[in-house]
């Protein structure tokens, strides 16, 4: 478990402006970002601003943010306007996780048909 940002970490330095992003909404523990390689007309990233490789961790550490990224997922599929959409949180290099700092996939604008992403 951390919190502390990391240097190695993408997310970490978008999250600090070091690197540009397409920011979609922004709270005080969360951010939200449009995915660099769309998987759906709307695929927005949700992550905490504290530095967590995955949701066990969060949880265990901070339930309250946690939480919140649901809530702010949420919240993006509204703004986006859609109300049917998927929620992804990738555990792990073999469930796919590339970035290892927690953040929730929001994917909508379509059909999505199953074992998609």
């Amino acid at each position: 478990m951390s919190g502390e940002p990391q240097a190695d970490c993408l997310f970490c330095k978008i999250v600090a402006g070091e690197i540009p992003a397409t920011v979609v909404r922004k709270t005080e523990r969360t951010i939200a970002i449009r995915d660099i390689n769309p998987q759906a007309p709307t695929h927005v990233l949700v992550m905490p601003r504290a530095h967590y490789p995955n949701a066990p961790e969060l949880a265990a550490a901070e339930p309250l943010v946690a939480a919140e990224l649901l809530t702010e997922a949420a919240e993006v599929a509204a703004e986006e306007g859609i109300a049917d959409y998927r929620l992804i949180l990738n555990v792990g290099a073999g469930a796919g996780q590339t970035v290892f700092h927690v953040h929730v996939h929001v994917l909508g604008g379509k059909p999505l048909r199953e074992g998609m992403v």
